[in-house]
């Protein structure tokens, strides 16, 4: 017998750590292979992390709603045999060496603590349990110890969650006292409580002052306003726009679009071919798939193309295809169609929404003309999709000019200014629309 280290995973280049929200597994449950056993919620998605082995659950390291860093282990899980990176506890290593690497992490765990101890220490006078996460947003909140003892939890034994903290808070500000006495019905810890906490998240009981309603703002709201400012302080953000005449891509769609559903079993919206414009024009100025690491930039290797998405509580999400400019349209298709879906349904995997190289945003889906779009950091550049609109125009032809109705959109290219152009970044723009504007109508799919 030996054991593995089910451990955070890695979900994208700004994230560092994710709450845990929910244990879909109880020590001594039985875990299939790619099963899922906690799920975790970060700024960018609600996820679900699933086991790399097959075995039995052990041991949880961490509870609900603590913060866990990447890299660290979340779970042991007991596994028959040799397994890719199991830990075999039965003389996997000299007496020796493993006392070495327990003093090791022992010296690490004072390290932690102590560290904990410092952010929270105006909380070490109670006997009632916290949280680090319950007790760091209390005292950023100005949270007194007589308060957090007050407030009734709705987690297990009655234990303070995030939630609770953030509902106390919110009823503080508005003026409103929180009702300490209220009975509270344990939620057990099991997959159907995935819901309620999504709808705890946006706050279902809003509090109202003079009239005006007070909605406090999710915590994934939260933290993308808070990277929207700091992409804006980071980048020098300038714009070019274009208009685009897309009459041919939309006769062509048109056309196509039924007889493709029924072969493929896909819908074609505009999306993909959209973003094959997007890759081609990537690959031709590379300069453009770039990041900013300091003083030294980075040039990608891959074409990993993130596509913004609308999830029904208003907020975004950036899932990314990856090697977009090794697609063909049906698979390029299929990947726009299955990354979309399980964005509204919060089932992406954390690794899909990771390592982006440049990103693309539909604000025509909201009818805009077009948009000023804000670079998603590390990236230099994102190009915001304008709605189409029939529109009188000028057509020029051997025979002379004259007026017609054409399918027309803007794109929008916001780009760093600190390392691209303005040539630069009007040259990719440019190299969309002539991609766009050159599509064969009699282009087989």
């Amino acid at each position: 017998m030996s054991k593995f280290e089910l451990k955070l995973p890695q979900m994208g280049e700004s994230v560092a750590e994710a709450t845990l929200t929910t244990w879909l597994k109880e020590v001594g449950d039985t875990i299939e292979m790619d099963e899922a056993v906690f799920e975790i919620a970060t700024d960018k998605v609600d996820s679900e992390v699933p086991s790399e082995v097959e075995g039995v659950l052990v041991e949880k390291l961490f509870n609900i709603d603590d913060v866990i860093s990447v890299g660290q282990t979340v779970a042991i899980i007991e596994i028959q045999g040799d397994a890719p990176e199991a830990v075999d506890l039965q003389d996997s290593k000299p007496v020796a060496a493993a006392k070495e690497e327990a003093t090791s992490i022992e010296q690490e765990m004072d390290v932690v603590k102590e560290g904990v101890s410092a952010s929270v220490s105006d909380y070490s006078g109670t006997d009632r349990f916290y949280s680090p996460l319950v007790k760091n947003i209390a005292k950023e909140e100005g949270v007194s110890v007589a308060e957090l003892d007050e407030v009734a939890g709705t987690g297990k034994d009655g234990r303070v969650t995030k939630n609770d903290i953030l509902d106390y808070v919110a009823s503080r500000t508005s003026g409103n006292s929180m009702n300490t006495d209220r009975e509270v019905t344990p939620v057990p810890n099991s997959a159907p409580a995935k819901n309620m906490v999504a709808a705890n998240e946006v706050s279902s009981n809003p509090k109202t002052t003079n009239g005006d309603e007070v909605i406090p703002m999710s915590r994934m709201g939260k933290l993308i306003a808070q990277y929207m400012r700091e992409s804006i302080s980071t980048s020098a953000h300038v714009q070019s726009f274009i208009e685009v005449d897309v009459t041919n891509v939309v006769n062509w769609r048109n056309k196509n679009k039924i007889s493709f559903e029924k072969r493929e079993g896909e819908k074609l919206t505009f999306t993909p071919i959209f973003m094959e414009a997007v890759a081609f024009a990537l690959k031709k100025y590379p300069m453009m798939n770039i990041s900013l690491d300091g003083d030294v930039v980075v040039k990608k290797k891959n074409i990993n193309i993130g596509m913004a998405a609308a999830l029904p509580d208003g907020n975004l999400i950036v899932p990314v295809i990856k090697n977009a400019d090794q697609l063909n349209l049906v698979g390029m298709a299929k990947a726009v169609n299955d990354l979309a879906a399980r964005s509204r349904n919060n089932k992406l995997k954390p690794d899909e929404i990771k390592d982006g190289t440049y990103t693309v945003t539909n604000v025509g889906t909201f009818g805009s003309v077009f948009g000023t779009p804000i670079i998603n950091q590390p990236q230099v550049g994102i190009l915001a999709l304008g709605a189409i609109r029939k529109v009188p125009s000028v057509i020029e032809t051997p025979e002379g000019d004259f007026i017609g109705i054409r399918s027309k959109m803007f794109l929008s290219h916001s780009y760093d200014h600190r390392v691209v152009n303005g040539a630069l970044g009007g040259m990719f723009v440019k190299a969309v629309a002539d991609f766009l504007e050159a599509w064969d109508v009699n282009r087989e799919v």
